[in-house]
């Protein structure tokens, strides 16, 4: 019988793939998204520092009053929008974009687009 690999296992060794690439620096940090059932969370990286410079997620007090479901759209597109807001008030304008092994689309995706419109570029 074959051995059955977990979904969870599988999108670690796709982000550990991705990672190799992907490296933020003090003038272009790395956007982080980890993405779980009931949440989403984002956080701006410096990986030469080793340091977490802004995050935003759906446990944050301020965005769960907003939503009270942390696992859908209009979640990962606030939370998307905080953390643009909170990086752009670090005075940070530029990112490279971690996916964190997921697939483009849905909550990450969303979570994306609203970074771009509140002002990172990556």
């Amino acid at each position: 019988m074959a051995k059955r690999i977990s979904r969870g296992h599988i999108r670690k060794r796709i982000h550990v793939r991705v990672r190799k690439k992907i490296r933020g620096s003090g003038d272009r940090p790395r956007l982080n998204v980890f993405r779980s059932a009931s949440h989403i969370y984002a956080q701006v990286i410096d990986d030469d520092q080793g340091l977490t410079l802004a995050s935003a997620s759906t446990v944050d007090k301020e965005i769960r009053e907003q939503n009270r479901n942390g696992g859908n759209l209009a979640a990962a597109t606030v939370v998307g929008s905080r953390i643009a807001e909170r990086a752009t008030r670090l005075g940070i304008k530029r990112v490279v974009y971690d996916r964190g092994g997921y697939l483009f689309h849905g909550r990450v995706k969303a979570l994306a687009d609203a970074a771009r419109k509140g002002g990172l570029e990556f």
